[in-house]
């Protein structure tokens, strides 16, 4: 009697600890997918303002023959994006980018007859509202992403993850152009 009573708490409890490790399992696969998913639907986004800065290049260059350094930089990095398949490198990339076109729109400030040309405003313009979808896009992922992270580090979370090679997924980064505020100009 007592051995029966012995194996059947030896089969509740083998079943109790599989039960606990599918659905840990199934957590940081969850986990894991929500941060793709979130990726996924901010890479459509980032995408298309990659596939915008060639246009932007070809026109500015017209007006700034002295800022080639960051011209080349900007079609650097989307080529460097678009030949990644790595999300965190893309995230890295797409970061970067973000501090480049701050950098190349203040520069292009000093260019009034560059302000002035209509298919360089309209580049802008759109390139603008892709940053916009970006940003809210943005939240999400980062979301994502922190929601991943604590999940892969939590115990017992961590020992799992770890025998699954889960690693620490990139945040997509706010620039401090994008932080600064100088006020309402008049």
């Amino acid at each position: 009697m007592n051995q029966t009573v012995a194996i059947i708490l030896l089969i509740l409890l083998g079943v109790v600890l599989i039960s606990f490790l599918i659905n840990l399992y199934n957590k940081l696969v969850m986990l894991r997918f929500n941060v793709d998913k979130a990726y996924g639907n901010i890479d459509v986004v980032l995408k298309q303002r990659a596939d915008e800065i060639p246009n932007l290049v070809t026109v500015a260059k017209h007006f700034m023959e002295y800022e080639e350094k960051i011209l080349a930089h900007l079609t650097e990095l989307r080529t460097f994006y678009n030949n990644s398949t790595d999300a965190d490198k893309r995230t890295e990339l797409a970061n970067e980018t973000s501090k480049a076109l701050s950098s190349f729109f203040a520069v292009s400030e000093n260019y009034p007859e560059l302000k002035s040309n209509t298919n360089f405003l309209e580049l802008q313009k759109s390139v603008s509202e892709l940053e916009n979808k970006i940003a809210d896009r943005r939240e999400f992922f980062n979301d994502s992403v922190n929601l991943y992270n604590i999940g892969i580090h939590e115990f017992p979370n961590v020992i799992l993850a770890k025998m699954l090679g889960y690693k620490d997924k990139t945040l997509l980064e706010v620039t401090n152009a994008e932080k600064h505020y100088d006020g309402i100009q008049f």
